[in-house]
């Protein structure tokens, strides 16, 4: 297991691609975090909503994201890295398909593919979580719905957080950079609700 992940971590240094897929964490993440936010603020905005109705929108929110961030991720990926290794073929005036860059060509878009879509699908399902446990009776010591939008807003500061890290910044101010705009996106969408 381990050569296999030294292999990968191999195969995404020579593409380059190391950096793509951190990139994608945190986009993905934060799209799948404010599409849940905004899911479970329109619920909350507009009245009595049950929870497993939220769970089921939620759920159906979340597999979208993750087909969509999959498929676009390996076909642009895919396209990529194809003609990253056809342009390094022609320089080299050699045939690199058993190479570790024609490796890498094959596994690199699957595993951009995998962060991509995965990324989005988890943080939603964390944060329709209060809703489903509220939807299998299992009471909770808050509303389930403020539950959840707590959470969302706690997965975005920390995706700011990240962030900040990559970029060498204050993390304290990443934080609160990508809150406030969760906080901008949740009161755009109870304006809207009025």
């Amino acid at each position: 297991m381990s050569n296999w992940i030294k292999q990968l971590a191999f195969l995404l240094y020579i593409t380059g691609s190391r950096g793509i897929a951190r990139r994608y964490v945190v986009v993905n993440g934060f799209d799948g975090a404010l599409t849940m936010l905004g899911l479970i603020m329109g619920f909350h905005a507009s009245g009595e909503v049950q929870a497993a109705v939220a769970v089921s929108a939620c759920l159906g929110a979340a597999i979208a994201l993750a087909v969509s961030g999959l498929s676009s991720a390996y076909l642009s990926e895919a396209a990529e890295r194809r003609k990253a290794l056809r342009e390094l073929e022609k320089a080299m005036i050699v045939k690199l398909g058993s190479s570790a860059h024609g490796q890498a060509t094959r596994l690199v878009p699957f595993i951009i593919a995998l962060v991509n879509g995965l990324s989005p699908l988890l943080i939603s399902v964390l944060i329709a979580l209060p809703l489903w446990l509220s939807s299998q009776h299992i009471p909770l010591p808050v509303d389930p719905m403020n539950a959840s939008i707590g959470v969302a807003f706690g997965v975005i500061f920390l995706l700011g957080i990240y962030l900040g890290k990559i970029e060498h910044s204050f993390w304290l101010w990443s934080g609160i950079r990508a809150v406030l705009i969760a906080a901008v996106t949740s009161a755009m969408i109870i304006t809207l609700e009025r």
